[in-house]
């Protein structure tokens, strides 16, 4: 590996982008980059074979030749002193390395596939783990309905885990386009009659999951061609939203297998 620029300015340019794309859950749509803090996401994305454009690192983490070596697969080095690394984080603790990593561009929704469709879901923590789910249970793709989380913001990043690198992702959707999709719409209920276990789901299917307060939007509703319930014997009267995509995923997988 060549050698790194290094960076002791806390007014440099660059570090200045950081702190906007770190601190600030929108400024990904603005400046058309991500940034990727932490071993573990730096690693998911080497992992699918995606390539950031910079790396940067504290001074203590360019001494681990474990993260020396991850920082290779970025198209450039930066190392700055921790403190100014600090400056950068939004974590607590910060993790002394991070990906910069061009955002996606935009791509039609497949038509004919499994999807995950967010129904202005608001909880960062929510979005991350659904989008866990929907890449566990093999769903390529997830749609984020206009009012969910911005789902590269860094806490949803955080929350998935990796996730986003194995998913065709979606925002800023219409309820409108979801007939693109072409698959049945299913969303769950606590008053549905018919319970998930013993329920014949359609395949491919599209999995509506909603506001953690409201719910589905009734518009949205009354598209879906199932309302289904999942069974809760211990009696409470709802479950959180990520827990219930995780299960409706979990049995469209079962199902297929």
């Amino acid at each position: 590996m060549s050698e790194p620029r290094r960076i002791s300015a806390r007014g440099n340019p660059l570090l200045q982008r950081l702190r906007r794309l770190a601190q600030d859950a929108s400024a990904y749509r603005r400046l058309g980059q991500v940034w990727l803090e932490g071993e573990h996401l730096c690693g998911a994305l080497r992992a699918r074979g995606l390539a950031a454009t910079q790396a940067v690192l504290s001074e203590d983490a360019w001494h681990e030749p474990r993260l020396r070596e991850l920082a290779g697969w970025a198209g450039g080095t930066v190392v700055v002193p921790a403190t100014l690394f600090a400056g950068i984080s939004a974590l607590e603790s910060p993790a002394h390395i991070g990906f910069v990593l061009d955002l996606p561009a935009a791509a039609p929704a497949l038509a004919g596939v499994d999807t995950l469709v967010l129904d202005r879901v608001q909880d960062p923590g929510n979005v991350g783990s659904m989008l866990r789910s929907a890449a566990a249970f093999g769903v390529p793709q997830v749609l984020a309905i206009k009012g969910t989380a911005a789902l590269w913001s860094p806490k949803v990043l955080r929350a998935g885990m990796g996730a986003h690198f194995a998913l065709r992702l979606l925002e800023g959707v219409e309820e409108g386009a979801l007939a693109t999709l072409q698959v049945p719409l299913l969303a769950t209920s606590p008053h549905a009659g018919q319970a998930l276990p013993s329920a014949p789901l359609p395949r491919p299917c599209a999995w509506v999951m909603g506001h953690e307060g409201q719910g589905v939007s009734a518009t949205l509703l009354a598209r879906c061609a199932l309302q289904l319930r999942i069974p809760q014997p211990g009696g409470e009267e709802s479950l959180n939203v990520a827990a219930a995509a995780a299960v409706c995923l979990y049995e469209s997988s079962r199902r297929r297998a």
